[in-house]
């Protein structure tokens, strides 16, 4: 198990581990529509997608994407953390065949209250390196000896 987060010991600058997922397949992206109820033919009718609205393939749902930008963040901060505000664009489609790599580096860290947060540029990239999803993200994780991050999370502990 990896060692916990420390937000004594992070610089701005530092990278965070990447999640890589892919090839994408339509049964990915058929299974992830059907469990969110998201029943868009663009996301597993071929004929309509491409020959209706005019689409290279079937598309990744969004809905997915944001899943994986907060997972890899969540796996990063581990039980400790926690996700406090996270934000992205939908710029590129992802179609099968498509590996993503979910990613984030740091770009600044504060200490607020009793707690450090931490902010991140965000992004998932294609196997190409083309980012479709680019965003910002602040984790909140607690100071070395001092309190652990409440559950659930309360902003107003930051002031």
């Amino acid at each position: 198990m990896a060692e916990p987060v420390s937000f004594e010991n992070i610089t701005v600058g530092d990278d965070i581990p990447t999640i890589v997922k892919g090839p994408m397949t339509t049964a990915h992206i058929i299974r992830w529509s059907a469990a969110m109820e998201n029943w868009h033919k663009i996301h597993y009718d071929w004929r309509y997608a491409t020959e209706h609205d005019g689409l290279p393939d079937v598309l990744i749902n969004g809905s997915w994407k944001q899943h994986v930008l907060a997972q890899v963040l969540a796996d990063w901060v581990g039980e400790t953390g926690w996700l406090w505000k996270m934000s992205f664009q939908y710029r590129g489609m992802n179609i099968p065949g498509d590996t993503l790599t979910a990613w984030g580096r740091v770009t600044a860290k504060s200490q607020r209250g009793d707690y450090g947060v931490v902010d991140l540029e965000i992004g998932l990239k294609d196997q190409n390196g083309k980012e479709g999803s680019p965003g910002k993200a602040s984790i909140v994780l607690p100071l070395k000896g001092g309190p652990a991050v409440p559950y659930p999370f309360d902003p107003a502990v930051l002031n």
